[in-house]
């Protein structure tokens, strides 16, 4: 019964009070891991009730219960032990439930990713194309980046990175060079570059992943929404680390009228590149506000104390083995 209450809770309340609540501005990297853990205690609860349920019968825990189950499936042996437990079917088609309900996860998780991975590939292929010759300014870019950068002849400012297998690429506009000092695309490169070296990208992924497999579930699209903004506020922080405040603040509001500098806005062009989708790359796909990041720069709260985040992170680490050790 605690897996099952767990389930509701991690599916309902828990999600809703972590996506209202404001102190996660304050520490995006702790609640990025707290809205993991909450993620992975949820997926695992909901697997694991139906199957812990099921398989009660046929032994005390998972790992000894879970071979009898197979055994008795294949041999019959399971008909007479509806003499004792006449609920014996309802359990079986539990456990199956679950054991189909994981390969779905599972299934939707690995084909998100080969879907991702083939449209990073065809976006490169056309940014390839289309990328103008390079110059002093994309030179500087690149520099800054630490990663091949390819500048569009487009004139929408426009800024976003495409992490690949073979290597990752910030892509540029020139409309985004022309119309923003160099310290500010220095602050605008640093955030892509802070995506690329923080793996945004697979965060993103897991939680495209779970809301495509459970989507009737409202909770997983306040996650995904809630996992993209603090990617942004993440990539902020790392910006801010090495560039001044007004220079990233003063290129996200130059930047305002095509979407933030970080989003991949598609110029008005006959022929543009294709926009990544939600799980193709880092960047927000228009479920961060412009208002939000510009309010947290130019109002910054006061971090979280250390004490504090550390307890957030060990909160997270006991969520998500708290149902492993129900279920163990």
């Amino acid at each position: 019964m605690l897996l099952a209450a767990l389930a509701v809770m991690l599916a309902w309340p828990v999600p809703v009070l972590l996506g209202r609540a404001r102190w996660v501005r304050r520490a995006p990297a702790a609640a990025m891991a707290l809205w993991q853990s909450v993620a992975l205690a949820g997926g695992l609860s909901l697997i694991g009730f139906p199957l812990l349920w099921g398989l009660t019968p046929f032994g005390d825990t998972v790992v000894e219960a879970a071979p009898a189950f197979v055994r008795a499936l294949v041999e019959g042996s399971w008909i007479p032990l509806l003499e004792h437990d006449p609920w014996l079917p309802t359990r079986i088609a539990a456990a199956t439930l679950a054991l189909l309900l994981f390969a779905h996860l599972v299934l939707t998780l690995a084909v998100t990713a080969v879907k991702t991975v083939a449209n990073r590939r065809r976006h490169r292929q056309m940014v390839e194309l289309l990328a103008a010759p390079p110059s002093q300014r994309s030179r500087l870019a690149e520099g800054v980046s630490g990663t091949p950068t390819r500048v569009l002849p487009h004139d929408v400012p426009l800024a976003y990175c495409l992490p690949g297998l073979t290597g990752s690429l910030t892509v540029l506009s020139r409309g985004l060079l022309d119309q923003l000092s160099e310290p500010e695309v220095a602050a605008v490169v640093a955030h892509e570059r802070a995506h690329l070296r923080q793996r945004h990208d697979l965060l993103r992924l897991a939680f495209e992943a779970w809301h495509r497999a459970v989507a009737w579930l409202p909770t997983t699209a306040m996650a995904q929404r809630a996992v993209a903004g603090l990617t942004e506020m993440m990539a902020d922080d790392a910006a801010l680390a090495v560039h001044d405040r007004r220079d990233l603040v003063r290129a996200i509001v130059l930047t305002g009228e095509a979407g933030s500098p970080t989003s991949p806005t598609s110029p008005p062009s006959p022929t543009p590149p294709p926009r990544p989708s939600r799980a193709d790359n880092v960047q927000g796909d228009g479920s961060v506000p412009l208002t939000l990041r510009l309010y947290r720069l130019l109002a910054p709260a006061a971090p979280l104390p250390v004490a504090v985040r550390l307890l957030v992170v060990v909160a997270a680490l006991c969520l998500a083995v708290f149902p492993l050790v129900l279920l163990l």
